[in-house]
């Protein structure tokens, strides 16, 4: 498995990439990584790759009908969207689903699988149990983001205010502000492999070190995000399918903690 703390300066979401073998030895400085970020944009090839993929389920009803012949959507159609989610999400201060997880590099041409169980909550914690690989862990407290890795017997600790994570997930709580963190153009879902669905791609509006674009897969009846689709600027994909998913589910806050067994070995990065 290679590792580094690029995973750890994502999105401590994209972190959870490095549970299933994606941290890379070679990391580069953050400053540098967000100016090849924004110096080589995430290709409409990489972003339309994913029409092949499997789809998660939308409702069958509420296509939406105003795209163009290239399944694009009006503006004035994208920004309700994006509202009519935002909206949502902004009254859910819990979050639960189980996850499954599809992380692929480019470079290497390796794509690695796993799945389990996801909890978000206000403010800033999350909690990812793993099923496969079994042991890992990545949980944040608010303050503290832990990811362990149960293969090597180590834990990554890093400062949840280091990390990039509110960017890219916080809406799912209500934390992100959508329309002030990004730029928005949306796609018809059936010209993307989701039918009943509309797909919003979500560019930073400030640069960040390894995200570049983040998809949401929108059910166009229930407005819930049933799919995010992270892409960097190498090209790799990182893929979250929630299924099973319970908005301000009841929570025991010691999801939240973690204590390695004895034996592992601590990295801040």
């Amino acid at each position: 498995m290679v590792r580094s703390s690029r995973v750890l300066s994502l999105v401590s979401f994209l972190i959870v990439a490095s549970t299933m073998g994606g941290l890379d030895a070679h990391a580069e400085a953050p400053a540098k990584r967000a100016k090849k970020a924004a110096a080589a944009p995430a290709t409409t090839e990489a972003i339309h790759a994913e029409k092949t993929a499997d789809a998660p389920k939308a409702s069958e009803a509420a296509t939406p009908k105003a795209a163009d012949a290239k399944g694009k959507l009006p503006d004035a159609q994208v920004a309700a969207e994006v509202a009519r989610v935002q909206a949502i999400y902004e009254k859910v201060r819990a979050f639960r689903a189980r996850f499954k997880q599809d992380y692929w590099v480019k470079a290497y041409d390796q794509r690695k699988k796993s799945a389990g169980l996801v909890v978000f909550a206000r403010p800033g914690k999350m909690s990812w149990t793993y099923d496969e690989p079994k042991g890992n862990r990545v949980v944040s407290d608010g303050k503290l983001l832990r990811v362990y890795e149960e293969a090597s017997k180590q834990l990554y600790e890093q400062p949840v205010d280091k990390s990039q994570y509110p960017q890219a997930l916080g809406f799912l709580t209500g934390e992100t502000k959508l329309a002030e963190t990004f730029t928005f153009e949306g796609n018809d879902g059936a010209a993307m492999s989701f039918p009943g669905g509309i797909v919003l791609v979500a560019t930073p509006k400030q640069p960040l070190a390894t995200v570049q674009k983040v998809l949401l897969y929108v059910d166009a009846a229930t407005h819930y995000v049933r799919r995010v689709l992270l892409l960097d600027a190498q090209g790799n994909r990182n893929r979250f399918d929630f299924e099973d998913v319970k908005l301000d589910d009841a929570l025991d806050l010691r999801e939240f903690t973690f204590v390695a067994p004895p034996g592992t070995s601590v990295i801040h990065p």
